[in-house]
């Protein structure tokens, strides 16, 4: 499995941990494809928007929205905005232009 950020993450000292990132792997770049079409289609965004509009759990998508960061694809936006469930403040993130093989 690749290290974090091109694999998912997970806790060293946990095998259901592991588990799951390796679970998740096959899936993982399916997600940030989607996260980025989201952002593409209706513009900056908070993570839970963008599970909102892809139709996720918001525990698929963050991961995914902290990788698309690591790797340049996508930025903090400089505001923040309620979410709607937990009505707390949260970044919204815009699109960077992305460069063949920037991803994954």
């Amino acid at each position: 499995m690749k290290a974090y950020p091109e694999g998912p993450g997970f806790a060293r000292d946990s095998d259901t941990s592991y588990q799951a990132a390796e679970e998740v792997s096959e899936s993982k770049e399916v997600i940030a494809y989607r996260c980025l079409a989201s952002l593409e289609a209706h513009g900056p965004q908070t993570a839970d928007e963008i599970a909102e509009h892809i139709g996720l759990d918001i525990l698929s998508v963050r991961p995914r929205i902290t990788e698309l960061k690591a790797c340049g694809a996508i930025k903090d936006a400089g505001e923040r905005r309620r979410n709607k469930r937990s009505g707390k403040m949260a970044s919204v993130v815009r699109l960077v232009p992305v460069q063949p093989g920037m991803l994954f």
